[in-house]
């Protein structure tokens, strides 16, 4: 259930015990990727997630009728390292832990017992970790974070920035924002690691240090039949995830 989409009533009715809230960011993607990738694709595994929780998992004979809540999507993150590509929006860390824990409190206001932030921006990934942490030992809501490219599997070791991951799953969820004609370009100007690192150290503390476009990773090994795999793979890990935090009840 899709709480943009519904109703106030038709939520009270539903009675959902669970809920996705999709994190990502406004931020450089590249010349080729929007600024809203890391949002774009946290909600498309958020949704693809909760379409197969509701079938699959529904069907198991316990949770038949349980509707799964998808919050709106939080799109602007921890992302100052990309302060130097115009159209970068941050906030503090400070500031993120307080709206995500915040939104999380309001779920848990409506009887919701779980919650996973859902991310797709590797900036927020401590911020909420520690929030998860906190809720959940505060019995607030029992909470955890979820972080999509962590959980395709050996893909994840490809993982960089608007590279071949990222980009594969726009081209198979939202095609239409991937500016095609500049995917090659994209690929010759990109680092091919993220950071500069020495002795387990990374020096560069802002992307614009090491990566003149803001890609890291070749787009051009993306596609859509990638995509559509990583898409299957990361919503069939988050079902996972829900699961055994149902388990724990």
């Amino acid at each position: 259930m899709r709480l943009s989409e519904s109703t106030w009533s038709e939520v009270r009715d539903a009675d959902a015990t669970a809920a996705l809230v999709p994190v990502g960011s406004t931020e450089q993607h590249g010349p080729h990727a929007p600024l809203g990738t890391d949002t774009l694709n946290a909600v498309s595994v958020a949704e693809a997630a909760a379409d197969r929780y509701e079938s699959d998992v529904g069907g198991d004979g316990d949770r038949t009728d349980e509707e799964l809540l998808v919050a709106p999507p939080i799109p602007v993150g921890v992302a100052e390292e990309h302060r130097a590509f115009d159209g970068t929006l941050w906030v503090s860390p400070d500031t993120f832990r307080a709206y995500v824990r915040e939104t999380a409190e309001s779920l848990a206001h409506h009887g919701v017992e779980h919650v996973v932030f859902v991310n797709g921006h590797g900036g927020n990934v401590d911020a909420l970790s520690e929030t998860a942490a906190r809720l959940s030992r505060d019995g607030t809501v029992y909470t955890l974070a979820f972080t999509w490219f962590d959980a395709v599997g050996d893909h994840s070791a490809r993982m960089g920035h608007g590279g071949p991951l990222e980009t594969a799953m726009l081209l198979s969820t939202n095609p239409e924002l991937v500016r095609d004609d500049r995917i090659e370009d994209a690929g010759e100007g990109a680092s091919d690691r993220w950071g500069e690192w020495v002795a387990g150290v990374n020096l560069a503390h802002d992307s614009a240090e090491f990566t003149d476009n803001g890609v890291v990773g070749d787009p051009g090994e993306a596609d859509a039949e990638l995509g559509a795999e990583l898409l299957a793979l990361s919503a069939a890990a988050l079902v996972d995830l829900l699961a055994a935090m149902d388990d724990r009840r």
